[in-house]
């Protein structure tokens, strides 16, 4: 059975846009997140995950994330994966807010469920990869394990915090290494 890495990608392989709304909408806020290419291209290389991005972005084709300027960054990002031999087998992208509630939206699986109750896939042995907590609940959610990017240690002590008992069996790694995250699963591997 196969094993899957599902993976976020703002604030996790790119770094988050800057306040006041988070919105990656131009390539001057696009930065990478450090050694992501050389630790997830080892993962990629050397492990036996299919990698599959799973990400929430609030009101695409809005006025505050047009589609093509959404598109345009988002293919330049692939494109810099692919040319360091990460591929995405598949990408799912959900444009809802979180006040629509919707099941495609993390936590919600509404987005993967091909991967459920799938013969050829172990989700036990499956990873979530994320900067949020709603990321942590989408691992729970599938019956699939987190790690967590810690990137704002204020924001994830109270996000984690706030829910500990409910998401601690889920949460298998916080860091914030690329570096931590391919030890970790090449040990587990």
């Amino acid at each position: 059975m196969k094993k899957i890495l599902f993976i976020d990608r703002d604030g996790t392989i790119v770094k988050e846009a800057k306040e006041p709304d988070y919105i990656l909408d131009s390539f001057e806020e696009l930065e990478f997140y450090p050694e992501v290419f050389r630790y997830l291209g080892k993962i990629a290389r050397k492990l036996d995950f299919e990698m599959i991005m799973v990400t929430n972005q609030d009101g695409l084709g809005t006025k505050a994330l047009s589609t093509e300027t959404f598109w345009t960054i988002h293919n330049k990002i692939m494109k810099a994966f692919k040319n360091e031999g990460i591929i995405f087998s598949k990408v799912f992208i959900d444009d809802s807010y979180p006040e629509d509630k919707k099941p495609t939206r993390k936590p919600g699986t509404g987005m993967v469920t091909e991967y459920i109750d799938n013969p050829n896939y172990d989700l036990k042995k499956s990873f979530m990869i994320g900067d949020r907590l709603t990321d942590m609940e989408f691992a729970k959610n599938l019956g699939a394990n987190g790690i967590f990017i810690n990137n704002d240690e204020a924001l994830g002590a109270n996000e984690i915090n706030s829910k500990r008992e409910e998401l601690e069996q889920y949460i298998t790694l916080q860091t914030t290494s690329w570096k931590k995250i391919y030890q970790f699963l090449k040990k587990k591997h």
